[in-house]
């Protein structure tokens, strides 16, 4: 694929989107009411964007879809001459004919025998439209989202979830575990989170009191967060630079408040940092970073995982592999705790896989 886009009308998601590299087609006021349909926002991106051939169009509703889908779907267009491609799911309900309740009218069959009911591994099913995407060349959009030569690609059901209703979440949930994508590198196992205090855990403000004294407000969602980390054995430790200091009764209330220990680093802390991994026999894989600004670029890359707050400026949204949806002080430390212990189940499950394979074999 050539080039990868989103299309919105809203700021926030456009501002993630570019960080992310991606190119945004800003819809138009007449494409984006709660009446508008795909079509008319695919049609639209045709037209601003003449020199797009072929358009593969993704549904954030299906978390499960992989890269190989695509490239496999795809294929189809460039190399077997087909227009449109969509994809499917292998289903195995019998359908009946919906009445009027109340009415008098016997519903009849539509897809079986009563007579002759076949069981469920001596019928191949039927092949629905699961939504998770489509694929169709520039012409084909003239006439809808599918023409011309078409042809289905169909997913396993492991991979074909939908989201479409509140309750479809906890199963979307956990089956994105077993069967989500979560790039190529495998998930490592975090067991050191290092969260800066200023502009993470805090909003980044400090009040200051009539009498000199220092103040600043944590959200007790960060603080649980914190807490359900330690509970899984992952250590948090408070971070706060020489650029941007915290005074000492202030690091003994956020240390009793938050059950972890809060150091104040010097102007090297790569050095610094180093220096405490080797002391704990632990490689930046295994590390999380929570920082906020330029300064912490450098460790927002070299950590195995590491995030910013919503409100971060764009050169650390930019380094870090999670943009959280909350801002700085507000429940962005609760968001990043549960995407680290998101991605240990993750990799647990991984490991469970693996160890049943090999003693399937």
């Amino acid at each position: 694929m050539e080039s990868v886009w989103v299309s919105t009308d809203h700021d926030d998601i456009e501002k993630v989107a570019k960080a992310w590299g991606a190119q945004v087609h800003r819809r138009s006021p007449e494409v984006s009411k709660d009446s508008s349909s795909s079509l008319d926002t695919i049609q639209e991106f045709v037209r601003l964007n003449p020199e797009v051939d072929v358009i593969c169009h993704i549904q954030a509703t299906s978390p499960c879809l992989h890269p190989f889908h695509l490239k496999e779907a795809l294929e189809m267009i460039t190399k077997q001459g087909f227009t449109s491609v969509f994809s499917v799911v292998r289903q195995h309900h019998f359908r009946w004919q919906e009445v009027k309740k109340g009415g008098s009218v016997a519903t009849q069959p539509l897809n079986l025998d009563p007579s002759n009911r076949p069981r469920r591994q001596d019928w191949d099913g039927e092949l629905c439209e699961n939504g998770s995407f489509y694929i169709y060349t520039r012409a084909t959009t003239e006439r809808g989202l599918q023409g011309g030569k078409w042809a289905y690609y169909e997913m396993l059901p492991e991979y074909s979830v939908d989201i479409d209703v509140d309750i479809d979440w906890p199963v979307a949930e956990q089956r994105v575990l077993r069967f989500g994508y979560f790039g190529l590198d495998k998930p490592e196992v975090v067991r050191l989170l290092l969260c800066k205090v200023s502009g993470c855990l805090t909003d980044g403000r400090v009040l200051i009191s009539v009498s000199g004294e220092e103040m600043v407000s944590v959200n007790t969602r960060d603080t649980m967060g914190i807490r359900m980390l330690q509970r899984e054995g992952v250590e948090v430790i408070l971070i706060s630079s020489s650029e941007d200091p915290v005074t000492k009764a202030l690091a003994d209330k956020l240390s009793q408040r938050t059950g972890c220990e809060v150091r104040q680093l010097g102007k090297d802390i790569q050095c610094e940092f180093k220096a405490m991994m080797d002391d704990k026999d632990l490689d930046w894989k295994e590390v999380a970073y929570m920082g906020n600004d330029a300064p912490d670029v450098d460790c927002l890359n070299l950590a195995g995982l590491s995030a910013v707050p919503r409100d971060a400026p764009v050169v650390a949204i930019n380094a870090a592999k999670y943009s959280c949806h909350s801002a700085a002080g507000l429940e962005a430390v609760r968001e990043f705790s549960e995407h680290i212990l998101l991605l240990k189940k993750k990799a647990k499950s991984q490991m469970e896989q693996d160890r049943i394979h090999r003693n399937t074999f």
